[in-house]
């Protein structure tokens, strides 16, 4: 599933190519592509989701007190490790990601049927977030420059 949202993001989202919104003709592209069918509603659906993170009702859109701390459960602590978590509280220090903004990429994590994620796939669930969030251009180029002007594809030292 990973896969096609990678796929998705490379081939729609950094390309002038416009983004098929008929689900069908994306499902037949996805499917020429060679992924699976089941995978591929896997996908759509967690684009879905993460669509409707962007509503106003969600618990991630509320006013949260900006000096409280995260608590991972141990569900999101297999799957994200001391690496990723870091790395999370790291964009939020620097402001890349907001309280919400986190929520929203933990949520996405949690919904992706990997038993873990390595840090390189987090990075594209934070991009793929910010990039649907709406108010978070700045955010979003923030966290491009971070991926791609590393010479050596490190964060930091």
């Amino acid at each position: 599933m990973f896969d096609i949202l990678m796929y998705l993001f490379e081939n729609y989202v950094h390309s002038e190519v416009e983004f098929l919104v008929d689900e069908d003709e994306l499902t037949q592209e996805l499917t020429r592509a060679g992924f699976h069918q089941s995978e591929i509603i896997k996908a759509l659906s967690w684009l879905e989701n993460l669509a409707e993170l962007q509503e106003g009702d969600t618990p991630y859109l509320c006013d949260h007190a900006q000096h409280s701390f995260r608590i991972y459960t141990q569900n999101e602590m297999d799957k994200l490790d001391v690496e990723c978590r870091g790395f999370l509280l790291f964009l939020e220090q620097i402001k890349v990601l907001s309280v919400e903004t986190r929520e929203m990429v933990i949520d996405r994590v949690m919904e992706l049927d990997e038993p873990s994620l390595i840090l390189e796939d987090l990075k594209w669930v934070v991009l793929m977030v910010l990039f649907n969030a709406p108010g978070n251009e700045s955010a979003y180029e923030q966290m491009e420059d971070l991926i791609f002007e590393q010479p050596d594809g490190r964060l930091h030292s």
